[in-house]
């Protein structure tokens, strides 16, 4: 009985050993983790934002242009000022 006591006691902080080195290992990939997700959520804006612009820039180069206005008239002089006879 005292054999299967020792057993379950072994057990019991074996996994809990077990559980405090793997939490300590993985304590500093989280941070990594978080830094990376981070960086790539500050990447999806920056494309967001870029997608805009082009949005922009697509219907801006698509919208029918007007026609131009035309150019003023300019006064208009005779050369040959003298009168035929």
């Amino acid at each position: 009985m005292t054999d299967v006591l020792w057993v379950i006691v072994g057990i019991v902080i074996g996994s809990i050993g077990g559980i405090l080195t793997i939490s300590l290992l993985t304590a500093g990939k989280t941070e990594d983790l978080y830094t990376e997700i981070s960086n790539l959520s500050n990447e999806v804006q920056d494309l967001r934002v870029q997608r805009e612009l082009l949005k922009g820039e697509i219907e801006r180069l698509n919208k029918p242009r007007r026609k131009p206005t035309p150019r003023k008239k300019r006064g208009y002089k005779p050369r040959n000022t003298r009168k035929k006879k």
